[in-house]
């Protein structure tokens, strides 16, 4: 265990450096879509500056990021309160789905999931009818899934004397779920959602559902964001449903791994390269949380012939600094 604390240390020591020389990207619950040759980052907007909303940055190589050039607004904006959007506050961990020529935003305001739409993936995204999906009770982190069989679920997190996630079927012509087929996918079992460095009611959200061989991969994170070790882990399953079975590895990211404190909630995505990566955040420094920093980090995914499961780790030592382009 004391080799691991060191590591961290010089891993974070080493980050910070690198970082101040440049100017960090500070999004937090970050999602990252790719399209045309390039990548688009966004996520929650630390440091209360500007407008609220969602804006993107565009990239070439996961380095170095900038305002996309083709945006019609000079911060990138591409949702915005106030503009034919539901929310005054709290704009929270969006996903970008696009579907038959359409781009949905998906996001969190007023502890409400929402959806947004557009014809470009640079927005401006907003809705025909200003509301949330679910305004029955609170719920957050929403992320759609679509599924081979053409069937689209929701995965969000519900507060039921602590943070839990669900599934339910979801009509995109609609923008609503199907109340009835609602489920909670699992309680918190394991120690690492649940470690002593922040009490705090049970918390999993953050989820990035993907299907690889008839197994249903539900990436999410544990333990309060203001957590050293809030992490991520993943459970697989036979139906969109579960039951799911917890990896006995996780978490796969976590600050033994990638060296930073309070690393979790992004998304999973596949590069240019074909790699696949996480996108995520940590706190922004050893002593403060926020505001939150933005991170990427290689995965690695790999065939257990045995288990007929992927097994899914990182490349811990890979870590991905994202910064601001020099103007």
């Amino acid at each position: 265990m004391k080799s691991i604390l060191i590591y961290s240390f010089l891993v974070f020591s080493a980050l910070q450096a690198l970082a101040q020389s440049n100017q960090e990207i500070f999004f937090a619950d970050v999602t990252i879509y790719v399209e045309g040759g390039k990548y688009y980052l966004t996520g929650s907007k630390g440091g209360g500056d500007g407008p609220q909303g969602f804006a993107f940055l565009e990239s070439k190589e996961l380095k170095t990021w900038a305002v996309p050039a083709k945006s019609q607004d000079s911060l990138g904006m591409i949702l915005t309160k106030g503009d034919n959007t539901f929310g005054t506050k709290g704009f929270w961990a969006p996903q970008i789905f696009k579907d038959k020529g359409t781009y949905y935003l998906t996001y969190t305001a007023d502890e409400q999931t929402v959806l947004a739409e557009s014809k470009s993936l640079l927005g401006p995204y907003r809705q025909k009818e200003v509301g949330p999906i679910d305004g029955s009770e609170k719920n957050i982190d929403s992320y759609i899934f679509k599924d081979t069989d053409g069937k689209y679920y929701l995965y969000c997190v519900r507060f039921d004397r602590g943070n839990y996630l669900y599934a339910a079927e979801f009509d995109m012509k609609t923008g609503k779920t199907r109340p009835e087929t609602l489920k909670k996918c699992f309680e918190q079992t394991e120690p690492w959602e649940a470690t002593p460095n922040y009490k705090s009611a049970p918390i999993m959200e953050g989820p990035t559902v993907i299907k690889l061989k008839n197994k249903y991969y539900l990436f999410y994170s544990a333990n309060h964001f203001e957590n050293i070790d809030y992490a991520i882990g993943y459970a697989v399953a036979d139906s969109p449903y579960g039951p799911w079975i917890k990896n006995e590895n996780n978490p796969i990211i976590h600050r033994s791994i990638v060296g930073e404190n309070g690393s979790g909630h992004g998304d999973l995505f596949e590069g240019i390269d074909k790699q696949l990566y996480y996108a995520y955040h940590i706190h922004n420094a050893s002593d403060k949380v926020g505001p939150r920093r933005t991170r990427i980090v290689p995965v690695v995914k790999e065939w257990d012939e045995k288990a007929g499961v992927y097994n899914f780790s990182v490349k811990g030592k890979e870590v991905i600094v994202p910064v601001m382009a020099e103007k």
